[in-house]
């Protein structure tokens, strides 16, 4: 029998001693030579103030070069499909395991994507009807929303040995209402809002913007195209004129010499208007396609989207639009109950599934509710469900403010779900500012000390109890808790709603009071958005800062997503006496080797493509003529390369002093964006920077009330302190601002909060509170009361 003689324990396997992601070197966006190790199958949270470089660490660098890696491991010609992805600027990236990034980029805004696309929940569904429902009318297809039923006859040449022709017949099954065409609402074009059917089209009939009587390419093509008389005036057109006019398909026709396509107006319209996100339309375009287009429920399909066929086929009294329709709590306790051995399997991963909504704090959202209206909280959980009931280990997964949109009541919930993906065994990272969910991490990296070109250094890494002791700012501001105002400031009116039934709201009636500073809270789902969006943002004298997402190119910076560069370019053409043009990168001062880039792109198919630096401007992105003009000693590239606060300088005294720059300069500063330099692409901006720039364009609107959802999102401890004096300085001002927001404290801040509840879906929608903070506090009658109570120490 042999015997041991060595006591000691054996030395490591090999493969045991890779316990830690190794970054060397990390110079991404702001990044300054960062070197960190983070423990593998551990919690770490990352934190810093906004803009400090968590982004550009944790997705940019870390998450990118996993999917990199793991994008080469399939061939050339798979990699041909997929988006090419460039190696991060780093020395050393070891220890890399396989990231699964969760972040907060919106679900796609295409009218037929819904939470039950997103999720696969209707592909299951779907599934389940077409083998259990009754009468059964066809495959899966014949209940999906975004299938048209097709039908074809004809005949086929067969080339397989000796050529034959066959007759055949193919016809598909689809459950797309035809009227809609799957949306569930139809749009109809007012058309007295795109001409004046008295005049003639020589008389400028069109009173489209942007549609001048000398346009070539649209008013012209009317007008020449030889289908249409020019001087008849529009309402003398006959049947046949009329069609050629609002509908005609596109043909070739020939002005003066020239080959163009003749369109008919509706059809033009919807592809230049109608097709493009309508946040992303300039003001006065935008206000016209609010005037000329109307949305209204689909009278076929009542709003289901689905045709008549697939709404008879039931299972158990219910079709697939209503299990669509009901909330994911209640589907799935209508699917516990069926009990069908034939279908065992789907059932219990459509079970998986719909539990899974539940969980996470979704059971409100029903199937059918367009992805594109989900917040970016939800939107970010929503993407979570797939990989619960995963039984996946040692992968990494990467999550951005999970937290965010969360109530605090459900914010346990969430740090719960990311322990248990912990405690499988996965390495789990997490960008977040909540002390409550920094509290439960394994590790801290904490990145600073400012934001910008005064971040992106480690401040300090290590535990919990560590980072409470440290001298950073995240250190200082850990333990801050807001206290309630000793003096409230008194409402100057009020906004009356009544009888707010939209979505979940239940008659509800309230008064908003104007003159102070109003909060709107209560748990998620419990029908804050549906009471203020539905019922106020529409509003005139209503200024409404959603959360909706910034759109912008690598072209697009705060200077043009502001309107700031306008003043500019008419200060520099002035002092110049030159066109505004030539101070444009986009226009006609654009280096023409670049054309205004800055940088050339060398596209290598699936290889990632190349940036280099323009030789002929040098990344200044104008040519050189242009940089010859100056305005207060500086030429249009250094005045884009200046931070916002030197800008504010600049343009506020001596021969450069343009008052319309210097409000909105003051405006970006006002929201904490001094450090952003003018010309940075929107790109590199991080979250909570888009959602700052973005309040900071609104602020220039004229408006008496001022709706904000959720502006802490996004930001770290410090700048909600910066946020409150901004929501303050607005008040006093004599605006009226209304927030919806979960964030403590906003609302012990707040003059006046209005509190809905108690649940989430059908078990909200009803005001459970009315007051100042200190009675919610005081009360304690409802779950935010519960918990502003224990933040603020009462």
């Amino acid at each position: 029998m042999a015997t041991r003689t060595d006591a000691q324990s054996p030395a490591p396997h090999a493969a045991d001693i890779h316990d830690v992601i190794r970054v060397h070197g990390a110079r991404v966006n702001n990044l300054k030579d960062v070197s960190i190790e983070i423990p593998k199958r551990r919690l770490t949270v990352f934190t810093g103030v906004s803009g400090s470089g968590k982004t550009s660490l944790v997705f940019n660098t870390i998450a990118a070069e996993s999917q990199r890696l793991i994008n080469e491991t399939y061939s050339a010609f798979v990699q041909g499909f997929m988006p090419t992805l460039t190696r991060p600027e780093v020395d050393v990236l070891d220890g890399l395991t396989t990231a699964i990034i969760v972040d907060q980029q919106r679900l796609g805004a295409d009218p037929r994507s819904t939470v039950g696309t997103a999720t696969d929940a209707n592909a299951m569904l779907r599934i389940l009807f077409s083998r259990l429902g009754k009468p059964h009318i066809g495959p899966p297809s014949a209940y999906a929303f975004n299938v048209p039923s097709v039908r074809a006859s004809g005949a086929i040449t067969v080339e397989r040995g000796a050529k034959k022709t066959v007759k055949a017949t193919f016809d598909r099954t689809g459950g797309m209402c035809t009227r809609c065409e799957g949306r569930g609402n139809v749009s109809d074009i007012d058309l007295t809002q795109l001409y004046d059917d008295s005049k003639s089209l020589a008389e400028g009939a069109f009173t489209i913007p942007g549609w001048k009587s000398d346009s070539f390419w649209t008013v012209r093509v009317y007008a020449e195209s030889g289908l249409l008389d020019p001087d008849k005036p529009i309402r003398k057109y006959t049947k046949k004129e009329m069609q050629d006019f609002l509908y005609r398909e596109p043909t070739k026709v020939k002005v003066e010499g020239v080959n163009l396509t003749y369109e008919g107006l509706i059809p033009k319209i919807q592809k230049s208007f109608l097709s493009k996100d309508k946040e992303a339309l300039q003001p006065h375009i935008r206000a016209f396609v609010e005037r000329a287009v109307t949305f209204a429920t689909c009278p076929e399909c009542e709003g289901t989207r689905l045709s008549e066929g697939a709404r008879s086929s039931k299972i158990r009294r219910i079709s697939i639009a209503d299990a669509c329709a009901m909330q994911t709590s209640d589907l799935a306790a209508w699917v516990r109950d069926l009990d069908e051995p034939s279908v065992a399997p789907l059932l219990t991963a459509l079970r998986q599934t719909l539990d899974s909504f539940v969980e996470i704090g979704l059971g409100y959202l029903a199937l059918d509710r367009p992805a594109g209206t989900l917040s970016g909280g939800e939107a970010q959980r929503v993407k979570m469900i797939r990989h619960l009931g995963s039984s996946l280990t040692d992968t990494t997964y990467v999550f951005d403010e999970p937290t965010a949109g969360l109530h605090p009541h459900d914010i346990q919930r969430m740090n719960n779900l990311l322990l248990r993906l912990r405690d499988k065994g996965n390495t789990v990272l997490v960008v977040e500012h909540k002390p409550e969910t920094i509290a439960i991490a394994d590790h801290v990296v904490d990145l600073g000390p400012g934001a910008g070109t005064a971040g992106g250094t480690v401040c300090y890494e290590g535990t919990v109890e560590g980072l409470r002791a440290a001298g950073t700012v995240t250190g200082h501001h850990f333990e801050d808790r807001a206290t309630l105002k000793d003096t409230l400031r008194k409402p100057t009116g009020a906004l009356e709603i009544r009888g707010a039934k939209a979505n979940n709201l239940r008659d509800v009636d309230v008064d908003i009071p104007l003159g102070v500073l109003a909060v709107v809270t209560g748990v998620a789902g419990s029908g804050k958005s549906s009471l203020i969006h539905g019922s106020v943002s529409g509003l005139d004298g209503v200024v409404s800062i959603d959360q909706g997402a910034i759109r912008g190119s690598r072209r697009s910076n705060p200077a043009t997503y502001t309107g700031l560069l306008d003043p500019i370019r008419k200060a520099f053409a002035k002092a110049n006496d030159v066109k505004p043009a030539l101070f444009s990168a986009n226009s006609e001062g654009a280096c023409p080797g670049c054309n205004g880039a800055g940088v050339i792109y060398t596209d290598l198919a699936m290889m990632a493509g190349v940036a280099t630096v323009c030789e002929e401007c040098e990344g200044k992105r104008f040519q050189a003529s242009v940089l010859e003009y100056h305005l207060g000693g500086r030429d249009i590239s250094e005045v884009l390369a200046m931070s916002v606060s030197e800008a504010e300088e600049f343009f506020g005294q001596g021969e450069a002093h343009t008052p319309a720059a210097h409000r909105v300069l003051g405006r970006l500063a006002d929201v904490g964006l001094g450090y952003l330099s003018l010309g940075q692409p929107l790109t590199t901006l991080s979250g909570g920077e888009r959602q700052r720039l973005k309040l900071a364009t609104h602020m220039g609107e004229k408006g008496g009330t001022y709706v904000l959802d959720e502006p802490t999102t996004g930001l770290h401890l410090a700048d909600v302190e910066q946020l409150l004096g901004l929501l303050d300085r607005l008040v006093d001002s004599g605006k009226s601002v209304i927030v919806i927001e979960h964030h403590q404290a906003v609302m012990a801040h707040a003059d006046w909060i209005i509190d809905l509840g108690p649940g989430a879906g059908h078990d909200g929608g009803s005001l459970v509170f009315e007051g100042t903070p200190a009675d919610l506090v005081a009360d304690r009658s409802t779950l935010t009361g519960e918990h502003l109570a224990a933040y603020v120490g009462a």
